[in-house]
């Protein structure tokens, strides 16, 4: 086994086995991992890397926001959240802002801090 097939083998059993929980921290760091990309894209004048970067940090916010459970109050406010990101993103793209992508990044670290600090209260339970 080639070490490429390795590591995507080891990713996959990774995603496979984790929990929901799990899985929403790596949407999470995912979505900040692909910002940071395209802002690398962008200093470096690559439309393309930067656009591909961009759409794959879309395709996790729709999929954060297509998770929300409607029937919970606080997934409004993080539905209001999400489209606001979404719509930040396709700004970025189209504007080639990285200011923009910092805005859209600290949302979601915060985000994504506030997620695992809930995790490990639950964990401690």
């Amino acid at each position: 086994m080639t070490t490429m097939n390795a590591h995507q083998a080891y990713k996959t059993t990774g995603t496979n086995t984790a929990t929901p929980a799990e899985l929403t921290l790596m949407l999470y760091n995912g979505c900040i991992k692909f910002i940071k990309l395209a802002k690398l894209a962008i200093a470096e004048k690559n439309i393309p890397e930067r656009h591909t970067n961009i759409i794959k940090a879309q395709n996790i916010i729709r999929e954060l926001r297509y998770t929300l459970n409607m029937n919970i109050e606080l997934s409004k406010g993080y539905a209001q959240l999400y489209d606001y990101m979404l719509d930040k993103l396709i700004e970025a793209n189209t504007k080639n802002d990285e200011a923009i992508l910092d805005e859209v990044a600290g949302f979601v670290t915060e985000l994504r801090d506030t997620w695992k600090q809930a995790m490990k209260i639950a964990n401690k339970k």
